[in-house]
């Protein structure tokens, strides 16, 4: 038991690093297209978001999650991009919301809407891409 937990602990720690990079791509490129290219922020948090799934796809299926042995590449793509769309719905309604409705700032609304969607994304993928250990 005192293995598992470790093991848990060790892979939310893994999450979080890319987590946090992934957020760092998101956040900079949502900001450098609004303020600087003028881009309405719900797309350009639609395009960041979508950079920071492809960024976070790789690093979290090579580093943090162990993919199932009986699962192609493909179907194991398939099903993260599903999630990840799934997740960018979640964000961009909780942008629309903070932002048009609760008239809070997008980049204030955006750490908000990541951290809800982090913990979306670190259940969805342990469920759904993670092979089960026998312990």
């Amino acid at each position: 038991m005192k293995e598992k937990c470790l093991r848990l602990f060790e892979q939310l720690v893994k999450f979080g690093i890319v987590g946090v990079i992934a957020f760092l791509i998101d956040y900079g490129v949502l900001f450098v297209l609004t303020e600087y290219a003028g881009v309405y922020y719900l797309i350009s948090g639609a395009i960041s978001f979508t950079v920071s799934v492809i960024f976070n796809y790789l690093a979290s299926m090579k580093y943090v999650f162990a993919g199932k042995e009986d699962m192609s590449k493909k179907k194991e793509f398939t099903i993260f991009v599903v999630l990840s769309v799934i997740g960018l719905g979640i964000n961009q309604i909780l942008m629309w919301l903070g932002v048009d409705i609760f008239h809070i700032h997008y980049m204030v609304t955006k750490i908000f809407a990541t951290a809800f969607v982090m913990v979306y994304n670190f259940v969805t993928r342990k469920i759904f891409l993670e092979e089960k250990s026998a312990d």
